[in-house]
This record gives structure tokens, C-alpha cells and sequence, in this order.
């Protein structure tokens, strides 16, 4: 499997409105990286990043929505 880096180091991370404001089910996503939309947990700043590209963004949404 391939892995590759990408510094997020200047990423502007903002949560997400459907994140509720007691701690839990955080998600922040990243509105400055062209191309992607990078998703954390933001409990984890520092853990795993999941990259989408810009154009599965709204399908994502809808999906995670829906289930």
C-alpha cells in the first residue's frame, strides 16, 4: 500500500455545525487545502486524517446524513 505525506501544518480547521457542543462527536474539516477536504476527530487533533478528494465532499455528507 502506498502512504504519502501531505503537511497540514497550515490547515484552518473548523468543526463541523453538526457537531454537538458537549465534546462529544467532534469532526473538523479543513477548508484551505486545494483539492481536499481533510476530516479529523478533533477530541484527536493530532491522529488520523481522512483525505477526501473536493468532488466526494458533498456525496460523504449526504451519505454519513443518511446513515
Amino acid at each position: 500500500m502506498a502512504t504519502c505525506a501531505l503537511d497540514l501544518t497550515a490547515a484552518v480547521w473548523r468543526k463541523s455545525s453538526y457537531s454537538n457542543g458537549d465534546g462529544g462527536e467532534c469532526v473538523e474539516v479543513a477548508d484551505n487545502v486545494p483539492g481536499l477536504v481533510p476530516v479529523r476527530d478533533s477530541k484527536r487533533p493530532h491522529g488520523p486524517v481522512l483525505l477526501l478528494p473536493v468532488a466526494a465532499w458533498a456525496p460523504f455528507v449526504e451519505a454519513v446524513k443518511a446513515g
